[in-house]
């Protein structure tokens, strides 16, 4: 694996002001704990926008579906005992159910903590993929292997925004902080971070990259400044006097 899709798998430092409930040390790229659990569920809230107030997280389907998705991924990685099967085969009906109604085919274990799924569609994604921490990704995406195999499957790094009809294919990698435009076809590594590819087949476009076009969640938790002064802006009624 290159330097720039090393992020998909190393440690990395935590800051998460104002709270014992977080492992403030480390967390993995998968849940590995009940703290990269509740890590992994702020991560995602930020990501998509949501207030800790009624209605947004009882009416939202699309974070219904990221907060079945995480927890299916802490009772599979942590709880896959016999005690818990019946639980976690509950889980598993209600995250297919949920999975139909919104048209999305997203296997547990392949994001990382920040996941923004802006609207309901079709995305396919095979399970053996890999893609980092605040990634932003659009409808009728499909994530898949090299035709033929099952694990030649892209791995994708963090801050990636996937534009809606991308098509991402084969053994390659994305780095971090890349744009991927809309019906873009993916089929070569990219590795230089911070730019923007589109076309078919995808090409670089410009030096710009995912800057501005989502919400790096886990950066904001990184740094209690940043994270005090979004929270300002986005949830004025829960700032402290």
């Amino acid at each position: 694996m290159t330097r720039n899709s090393d992020s998909l798998t190393r440690e990395k430092t935590i800051v998460r002001p104002d709270s014992d409930k977080f492992d403030k040390n480390r967390f993995s790229d998968v849940i590995q704990s009940k703290a990269d659990y509740l890590y992994y569920l702020e991560a995602d809230r930020l990501a998509l926008g949501i207030r800790r107030r009624w209605p947004d997280v009882f009416i939202n389907h699309r974070w219904k579906f990221e907060r079945l998705l995480r927890k299916i991924e802490y009772f599979t990685n942590c709880r896959d005992s016999v005690f818990w099967k019946p639980y976690i085969f509950f889980l598993r009906w209600r995250f297919r159910s949920l999975s139909l109604q919104l048209g999305f085919t997203v296997p547990p274990n392949v994001f990382g903590p920040g996941l923004a799924i802006p609207h309901r569609g079709t995305i396919i994604i095979n399970s053996a993929v890999r893609i980092g921490e605040n990634c932003r990704i659009h409808t009728s995406v499909n994530i898949g292997t090299r035709a033929g195999f099952f694990e030649k499957v892209p791995r994708i790094g963090n801050n990636v925004y996937i534009g809606p009809g991308a098509k991402i294919f084969g053994d390659i990698e994305i780095a971090d902080n890349i744009a991927i435009g809309a019906n873009a076809v993916v089929t070569k590594s990219f590795l230089e971070p911070g730019i923007t590819i589109a076309g078919v087949p995808a090409k670089k476009i410009s030096d710009k990259g995912s800057e501005g076009l989502m919400i790096r969640a886990t950066e904001l938790l990184r740094d209690p400044k940043k994270l005090a002064e979004f929270l300002a802006w986005r949830e004025p009624s829960l700032k402290k006097p």
